[in-house]
């Protein structure tokens, strides 16, 4: 057993606060299903970067709009239906005070970022792509937001373009400025890599891409629970991320985007509300935000939502990012010191991402012998296949952190590991 490894039970390891804005045991308590016991075991959740926990605000707002404010939105006279659309167009000016945009009308509400990134594939990048055109990702990217991409470029016989990664992970920056020029319409990129937690200069890649008057998508879904984002700061065109990822409830998110692009491009579906007027002969279209979102929302996500950015704001969005930093480097440092442990993505500025390989053994009966603790990562290729083939690998496991896992759930984590190798001697 590693250094490392060797840590007294969990139960009677001491609470880990660090810093002096930030108790991570109070936080903990906000968070019911923290108190659940996986097989006799205290959980220990590493897999939020696939979908976080949800404090009990959240869970209680959503609830008291169900017991106490249920109707449907925008449309009625009557006081339920008053008061839900307060709650609703309230939670939208949250959305708005959290990514600074410019007005609430530049927030519009979506299933979740890939649902983001295909509105504005199919708005944005159809009206504006002819054949020939090229669109820029980078080899880090979700499928989300390679496949829209690929469907539109298809359909418009235009070319994918791929900035490269190094071996670390970074994307490579001077290939990406090369790729650049008069034939790219758009491009779109991670703030914060899913599979390696490479958190991207996005500034300066959206400025490099403004020098050529191209507009930038960022998907923010890995960057919104780590860091504080500031649209108006990153100057970017369109920004998008999901509610679920950010301690919010599955099923809403949000597409930013500047007002002045949203005003020309088409609706993305038709249907109630997202008009002004309809005849047979003709349809006007209703104003931002609500030309985009088509049909009855989910009224209660977007509270639910709204509670969940009102509760990290709260917290402080700096205090979370120096707790989360400190916990991903004792990560890194501990469990990478297991032997034959490989890291996949070891880039300089990372988030909230451990993703490893153990000897020869297959992550997923790394994560089966995890699970068996108490202890849930992810395994697979975290629908980044691109990502796995980049390192010449099938798939990887992978710890994610939020503001509520601990230094004591790192130690638990690694002490799995030693099992795994146990078995596996």
């Amino acid at each position: 057993m590693t250094t490392a490894a060797k840590r007294l039970p969990r139960e009677s390891r001491p609470a880990d606060v660090r810093g002096a804005g930030f108790d991570v045991e109070k936080v903990r308590r906000d968070f019911p299903i923290l108190r659940r016991k996986i097989r006799g075991r205290a959980l220990v959740y590493l897999d939020n970067a696939a979908t976080s926990q949800k404090p009990q605000v959240v869970i209680d707002a959503m609830r008291r709009y169900y017991e106490r404010d249920n109707a449907n939105i925008h449309r009625g006279v009557h006081f339920l239906s008053e008061h839900a659309t307060e709650e609703f167009e309230g939670a939208r000016r949250k959305m708005q005070s959290f990514l600074n945009a410019a007005d609430a009308s530049e927030i519009i509400f979506v299933r979740g970022a890939t649902e983001a990134i295909n509105l504005v594939a199919q708005t944005y990048g159809r009206a504006h792509i002819r054949a020939g055109d090229e669109v820029l990702i980078t080899a880090m990217e979700h499928h989300s937001n390679i496949v829209p991409w690929q469907i539109l470029c298809e359909e418009k016989s235009a070319r994918l373009r791929v900035a490269p990664i190094s071996d670390s992970g970074e994307l490579l920056l001077k290939e990406f400025e090369n790729l650049l020029g008069p034939q790219t319409r758009i491009v779109a990129l991670a703030h914060v890599s899913n599979a390696l937690g490479s958190i991207n200069p996005v500034q300066r890649l959206i400025a490099a891409a403004h020098r050529w008057n191209i507009p930038v998508l960022v998907d923010g879904a890995q960057a919104v629970p780590h860091l504080k984002v500031d649209v108006q700061a990153l100057d970017c065109d369109f920004y998008v991320f999901s509610g679920h990822k950010v301690y919010g409830p599955t099923g809403i998110g949000v597409l930013y985007g500047k007002s002045a692009l949203l005003d020309v491009m088409p609706p993305y579906q038709g249907g109630g509300d997202m008009i002004s007027s309809v005849t047979f002969e003709k349809t006007i279209y209703n104003k931002l935000p609500y030309k985009f979102e088509a049909g009855t929302p989910h009224v209660a996500g977007a509270i639910g939502l709204g509670a969940a950015i009102e509760y990290v704001n709260g917290l402080g969005m700096d205090n979370i990012a120096v707790h989360e930093h400190e916990l991903l480097a004792y990560a890194s440092e501990t469990v990478s010191a297991i032997p034959g442990i490989r890291l996949i993505g070891t880039a300089k500025e990372k988030a909230g991402v451990l993703s490893f390989l153990l000897d020869s053994i297959h992550p997923h009966d790394i994560g089966t012998i995890l699970d068996q603790e108490g202890i849930a990562i992810r395994t697979g290729h975290h629908c980044a296949q691109p990502v796995m083939q980049r390192f010449g690998i099938a798939a990887t496991a992978r710890a994610s952190f939020a503001l509520y896992n601990t230094r004591e759930e790192v130690d638990a984590l690694v002490e799995g590991i030693e099992k795994v190798r146990e078995v596996f001697a």
